[in-house]
């Protein structure tokens, strides 16, 4: 098992989505580009699903309110994928307007 020690909290200040990544700027210059496919909510989200999204406290996490997706910066920086089943990624489809 690996850990990841961080010196600061990493601290997001904007995002970008693509049909294909979701881009992470931090406060500290990086920008994180991870495969879409990392998180199949965003995934199956329709554009304005996904350009809807907000900061959470300081910038530690990043939400999606209409998907009820969250995503944690140091999750992210970790290379950490969601962790959501398929029956419960299943679930939500069914749940979704057609």
């Amino acid at each position: 098992m690996t850990s990841l020690m961080l010196e600061t909290m990493p601290v997001a200040i904007n995002v970008a989505l693509t049909n294909e990544k979701l881009i992470v700027d931090l406060e500290d210059g990086r920008s994180v580009a991870v495969p879409l496919a990392w998180y199949p909510r965003l995934l199956h989200g329709s554009t304005t699903e996904r350009s809807n999204w907000q900061l959470l406290g300081d910038g530690y996490a990043i939400e999606w309110p209409e998907l009820d997706e969250h995503i944690g910066i140091e999750a992210l920086l970790a290379g950490r994928r969601s962790g959501e089943s398929e029956k419960s990624l299943e679930h939500w489809r069914a749940a979704r307007p057609a």
